[in-house]
């Protein structure tokens, strides 16, 4: 597929081979990983989580692709499909705030329910995405800034981290939505 003058993609997804690759090989990893070392020990649900998160956030890049084929429009998609995978990855595997059981970290999970929630209600139109970006990014803050002022744990380093990966998705947001203006 040919990129046009214009940033739109001719014709169809040319990631799709890549992402959904992507995703079956880091899939392996874990099952490569256990072969060679007693270090990485993951059960079938450690196997069937990680496939349904995968898919999910696979699925959710198709549907980007399928709504714009501006190439702007596809990467801040999947920007903020990535960052909302590593948020939820982290947050399961070690937790955001404390450990993965520390139970402040569940609203990092209502922070992604309602991200899918405003993408619909926004119709993911991309300079609406830019100021839904920009909710996630003070969510995050706000979660963090809670839980430390309640004592409940310090997050400072991953919402600092989080929080700036929203604010980038915002900008490639405002700057798809600057291009079909």
């Amino acid at each position: 597929m040919a990129t046009r003058m214009d940033g739109m993609v001719a014709g169809g997804n040319r990631l799709r081979w890549l992402v959904w690759g992507g995703a079956a090989a880091l899939l392996l990893v874990p099952w490569v990983a256990m072969r060679f070392t007693r270090e990485v020990q993951w059960t079938a649900l450690d196997f069937a989580v990680m496939g349904g998160m995968l898919a999910i956030a696979c699925g959710l890049y198709e549907l980007a692709t399928r709504i714009s084929r501006s190439t702007r429009y596809r990467a801040a998609a999947g920007a903020a499909v990535l960052t909302g995978f590593l948020l939820l990855w982290v947050n399961l595997a070690v937790g955001v705030i404390g450990s993965e059981h520390n139970p402040v970290n569940r609203a990092y999970l209502v922070l992604l329910a309602g991200l899918v929630l405003a993408a619909l209600v926004v119709r993911a139109r991309a300079r609406a995405m830019a100021g839904v970006m920009v909710g996630a990014a003070t969510l995050q803050a706000a979660i963090a800034g809670v839980a430390w002022f309640a004592g409940w744990g310090n997050g400072l380093g991953p919402t600092v981290l989080f929080a700036a990966l929203w604010l980038v998705c915002a900008a490639l947001f405002l700057r798809a939505g600057t291009e079909s203006a």
